[in-house]
């Protein structure tokens, strides 16, 4: 099945989307996050089929999230986060955030974080980069960027 390619519209959440916007790769990314880095590894744990789990790996790759790198000579390779996919953490963060508020339930948060500046267990909250105080949707303005469609 073909997807939308979002990847040439004026929007960042578009293009976003086109890179991590289905659903198993922000739990291929989770996995590999935690350390499980071999294809073996990832279909055991997400139930994924082969092939599905071979073009979410490649798109990833492609799209310069994931790098792949030889563990063994048969060819076999490891997925690694590059900068670029450890950056789109932060946004896996922030569902978890969404997440353990609003879905979690009375069990509470299946997994819990701890901060290695302060070494408590914390969450992730959306500031300001400017001010620093807490910056939510009530919280802005939407105004056209210098990218913005004509």
């Amino acid at each position: 099945m073909q997807r939308t390619d979002f990847s040439e519209m004026a929007c960042s959440i578009a293009r976003t989307l086109d890179v991590m916007g289905e659903p198993w790769s922000p739990l291929i990314l989770r996995d590999i996050f935690v350390g499980m880095s071999r294809f073996e590894q990832l279909q055991a744990d997400l139930g994924i089929s082969r092939k599905v789990l071979t073009e979410r790996l490649n798109h990833l790759v492609d799209r310069g999230v994931l790098e792949r790198r030889p563990y063994d000579k048969r060819p076999r390779y490891e997925y690694v986060l590059t900068g670029k996919g450890l950056e789109l953490i932060d946004v896996l963060m922030v569902m978890v955030a969404w997440g353990d508020k609003w879905l979690a339930g009375e069990a509470g948060p299946p997994v819990l974080y701890r901060h290695h500046a302060c070494g408590e267990i914390s969450h992730v909250e959306l500031s300001c980069s400017h001010c620093g105080k807490p910056m939510h949707g009530n919280d802005i303005d939407v105004l056209p960027g210098p990218g913005a469609a004509a």
